[in-house]
């Protein structure tokens, strides 16, 4: 898991790697490259493809005329969302590590970078000068087409006298997903791999038909009655746009963007999303759909006359609080996946199966609500990596209300103001995700708040600010705790990002816990979900590393826990949703109830007098793990 690193140990060990170049990685990395994997390690994805755009550009020294890299469309126009298909031909050799880039914009050039290479220093390669400032959107090896490597797409470019071939070329086909990131692409043919590339040739650029179309739409709750949603989109366009709702209704967007002058940097390291790994995002309009009744079905579509309007959506709103009944799903760390075979900067591979069968189980009509708790996107300074997450969610996120924790690859950055002084948001600061999606918080940065659905009052607060007692966060989440009308809302869950509790060796932040723990006891709270560590596990009733009840079985066989004689609060974490499984500790603490390590997410029930939870397998569909508070 993600280590905290001071400016100090920043400094020492930027020195140290710098006078002691034998220290390298077993990839075979450049030795900087290791120093940048000892410094931001699981923060920034350190890969060879991560560091691909600061390898010394090369042409590469290939007489072939043959070559050529073409893209199979009949026009250069793309559409919002299409499978388009990259040919090489005239390959003379082919090679495993041949590779093909999406680059965008296309024309990115060492010309737009700094010359400096103390620009360089945190992707961990100060080559003399870097191969392309923007970084390759995604990538694909050519052999990723089977026939490449044995060059069964053959061609016979000369023959002789007696009609023989004596020069033949091979060929192959991949294919790449594109989504409307605005700005133009080209692809880009290289050898050499990711770690000694050359440009062997590149197309011509291709540009989107309607780069100001409103896209990528999706729901948040602003308050508890169920009568108001508030819809995100992103455009190109920064004129005011408008939502179109119910039976006539409509609301103007407020429109707003943010630029690499407002992401965070170190002035030791500069960051990914202040220099390489930036991309402009557009402009992300909001408006607050108003006069909706609580739990009920409605159609919306955003956009204008001038640059066009999305296909009309049927949504659904939450129940309001206090009501009897809520059926939400939870989960954290989910991130995203590449659609296609290629690499991008940072993937998590259990994303996939995790969205789709959230996807298929909301068809039905029985989720009300989604929550997402944490380590949203993985962006992590690479922006356009925000709008592949939410190209991926839309068939979710466009139809609930989709509501959201900060996690630590969302707010942290050294000297940024944020309680851990690591590099895990690449530069970020909280500024995307607050722009992307905004919760009924406060204010800026201050991403804590609470919200009522159905009979929950759910508490969100973020790890990754101050908590201490006196800090304004400690102060709002005691009143609001203690406010709580519990006839009202009988269940009361309290959620962030990183857990209390937790068998992984190393995660756990002990002054955080011993601060949090009493208010929890205090307030009767039912359930605490957390995500962070990349598992599953639920606890007894816990409070001070100490079991003060545990479950007994229902007649059904299912741990249930009797909140009627309430004595501590049940945690789980739930931060299974994507990114790559951790494993657990072969040391367990004695609350320590149950422990999983597949990908899945939550499914709950709240009733007036039960809080029935899931934990549903992505793959299989299969139930895992169940159980139940009850209120007697």
């Amino acid at each position: 898991m993600e280590q905290l690193f001071s400016s100090f140990t920043l400094l020492f060990s930027f020195v140290f790697f710098s006078i002691c170049p034998c220290l390298s990685s077993s990839s075979g990395l450049h030795p900087s490259v290791a120093a940048s994997t000892f410094l931001h390690r699981n923060s920034t994805a350190v890969s060879d493809f991560r560091v691909v755009n600061r390898r010394t550009l090369l042409e590469c020294r290939d007489p072939n005329p043959f070559l050529q890299i073409n893209v199979n469309k009949n026009s250069s126009l793309l559409s919002n969302e299409e499978w388009v298909t990259v040919t090489v031909s005239g390959v003379l050799l082919p090679l495993e590590n041949d590779w093909i880039a999406m680059i965008s914009p296309s024309n990115s050039n060492i010309r737009d970078c700094l010359e400096s290479k103390s620009f360089y220093v945190q992707t961990g390669d100060i080559s003399d000068l870097p191969l392309l400032c923007h970084y390759p959107v995604k990538a694909l090896y050519v052999n990723s087409d089977p026939a490449y490597l044995s060059c069964e797409k053959k061609e016979c470019r000369k023959y002789n006298s007696n009609g023989r071939c004596e020069i033949r070329t091979c060929n192959a086909t991949v294919t790449f997903h594109v989504i409307n990131i605005r700005s133009d692409i080209e692809f880009v043919f290289f050898a050499g791999g990711f770690l000694t590339p050359c440009i062997l040739k590149r197309t011509n650029p291709l540009q989107f038909s309607n780069p100001n179309a409103p896209l990528y739409g999706h729901l948040s709750s602003i308050d508890s009655s169920g009568t108001s949603m508030r819809l995100t989109w992103i455009s190109g366009d920064s004129k005011p746009q408008r939502v179109s709702y119910g039976n006539g209704k409509s609301q103007i967007s407020q429109v707003s963007t943010f630029s690499q002058q407002d992401m965070c940097s170190s002035s030791l390291i500069p960051s990914p999303a202040k220099d390489f790994g930036w991309h402009d995002p557009g402009y992300i309009h909001t408006a607050v759909m108003t006069g909706l009744r609580p739990s009920s079905i409605s159609n919306y579509k955003y956009g204008s006359d001038a640059v066009g309007w999305s296909d009309e959506i049927e949504f659904s709103t939450p129940p309001a609080g206090g009501s009897e009944e809520l059926k939400f799903l939870i989960f954290g760390d989910m991130g995203k996946a590449p659609l296609d075979d290629s690499t991008e900067h940072y993937i998590q591979p259990g994303s996939i199966s995790v969205i789709k069968a959230m996807v298929e189980e909301t068809k039905n009509g029985t989720v009300d609500s989604i929550f997402h708790i944490g380590d949203i996107s993985y962006a992590t300074g690479f922006l356009v990596e925000w709008e592949f997450f939410l190209n991926l969610i839309s068939p979710l996120a466009s139809k609930l209300s989709y509501m959201t924790a900060i996690g630590n690859h969302e707010r942290d950055y050294v000297g940024s103001g944020a309680r851990y002084q690591n590099m895990d948001s690449g530069g970020e600061c909280g500024v995307p995700y607050e722009t992307y999606f905004p919760m009924p918080t406060a204010a800026k940065d201050k991403p804590w708040y609470a919200i009522e659905q159905g009979p929950v009052h759910f508490t969100v607060i973020s790890t990754e600010h101050d908590c201490t007692p006196n800090s304004e966060q400690h102060q709002w989440m005691t009143k609001d705790m203690a406010s709580i009308d519990r006839s009202k809302t009988p269940w009361l869950i309290f959620t962030g990002h990183r857990p209390m509790y937790s068998s992984s060796l190393g995660i756990v932040d002990e002054s955080f816990r011993s601060v949090i723990d009493p208010i929890l006891l205090a307030n009767k709270v039912d359930l605490v979900l957390f995500g962070h560590v990349h598992n599953y596990e639920r606890t007894c009733s816990v409070s001070d590393s100490q079991c003060l009840a545990m479950p007994e079985k229902d007649e059904n066989g299912v741990d249930t826990y009797d909140h009627g004689n309430y004595k501590a609060p049940v945690h789980a974490i739930v931060g299974m949703a994507g990114f790559s499984i951790q494993r657990f500790s072969p040391y367990v603490a004695g609350w320590s109830l149950v422990r999983i390590t597949e990908f899945g997410y939550v499914r709950a029930h709240a009733t007036r007098n039960e809080l029935m939870l899931e934990f549903v397998n992505s793959t299989s569909r299969a139930v895992i793990d169940s159980f139940r508070i009850t209120k007697s």
